[in-house]
């Protein structure tokens, strides 16, 4: 029987071994398409038919793991049929710059079991599994905090917020800092910060203030398998944007979704490989011996959190495994 969750640590692996070559080059876009390519190439080596419904954009914008595309391992016995999302290099400008956090992702579940997300931002608010059910999207800031804070049986002064470092997050870095709270302000990686909230001892209490909504929908998958909790609204721009997506099927675009409809499938799959050193995942690191990557790798059913070191070893007769 096919384990999906192996095959995709694979892919994730393959996209962060290729963009780290890049890291430190000052181009953002060498860097994406490195790691775009290798997870195609990886991705068809694969026994699944699977479609990708949340990537690099529509066909006529993205050559490669467009939106609809069919990937996977041709003229195979597939046996099995998924949805698939990817966010090839979430970090493209830290990876260029050799920046903290950059990692490779990629979500996967049976069809219709991942929420078909527009290419527009997302409000959202993230926390860990202590404080599941006790944040409100619509709540002011420091009831939140304070709800947060109560759950996790300590004062808001303990709190730490990750927020986007982004001029439209003024007004609510300007609400945290005066319920008390600490910021921790970032560049980019707002799906690598949430998965963060929801592990023990990252020192990440919650994340706040709008990003992607594909990025939404990845981290809702992790989510699920966390036990953590997402609570998101899309952010229209305008009435263009307001049909396009309700052409795509979205009847009420103020709805708020929560982590079970962002990804409701049973058998969810989620995998990330770290470029570049981070909280939650070491970087890609070379040695004589071969290239040394970590992973996170998270099943809903069973549920199952593994986190893996692998060697890829140099295929010379004299290389060696070290024990850590």
């Amino acid at each position: 029987m096919l384990d999906l969750s192996l095959e995709v640590l694979r892919v994730v692996e393959d996209a962060a071994i290729a963009s780290a070559r890049t890291m430190g080059m000052g181009d953002p876009h060498t860097s994406d398409q490195a790691a775009v390519e290798a997870m195609r190439r990886c991705l068809d080596t694969i026994p699944i038919e699977g479609t990708i419904v949340i990537g690099e954009g529509e066909r006529d914008e993205a050559p490669m793991l467009f939106i609809g595309e069919k990937v996977g391992a041709a003229n195979s016995d597939a046996t099995i049929s998924v949805d698939i999302a990817v966010d090839p290099l979430e970090g493209t400008n830290l990876c260029s710059t050799g920046g903290a956090g950059a990692i490779t992702v990629l979500a996967a579940s049976e069809h219709g079991g991942l929420l078909h997300a527009p290419d527009c931002y997302m409000e959202k608010i993230i926390v860990g599994p202590a404080a599941k059910g006790a944040v409100d999207l619509e709540a002011p800031v420091k009831q939140n905090l304070k709800a947060i804070a109560r759950r996790l049986q300590r004062g808001v002064d303990d709190l730490v917020v990750v927020v986007l470092d982004r001029p439209r997050h003024q007004k609510l870095i300007g609400e945290i800092r005066d319920a008390g709270a600490r910021i921790r302000l970032i560049s980019d990686g707002d799906l690598s910060a949430g998965i963060a909230a929801a592990v023990a001892g990252t020192n990440v209490h919650a994340v706040m203030g709008s990003g992607g909504a594909p990025e939404g929908v990845l981290t809702a998958v992790a989510l699920r398998c966390l036990n953590g909790e997402i609570l998101a609204r899309l952010v229209i721009k305008d009435d263009a944007q307001k049909e396009r997506m309700q052409a795509m099927g979205i009847r009420d675009v103020t709805r708020i979704y929560n982590t079970t409809e962002l990804a409701p499938g049973r058998n969810l799959v989620f995998a990330a490989c770290g470029v570049t050193d981070g909280n939650l995942l070491r970087g890609v690191r070379y040695s004589s011996d071969g290239i040394h990557t970590e992973a996170v790798v998270m099943t809903s059913h069973p549920a199952r959190v593994r986190f893996i070191e692998t060697t890829h070893l140099e295929n010379r007769p004299d290389v060696k495994v070290r024990f850590r």
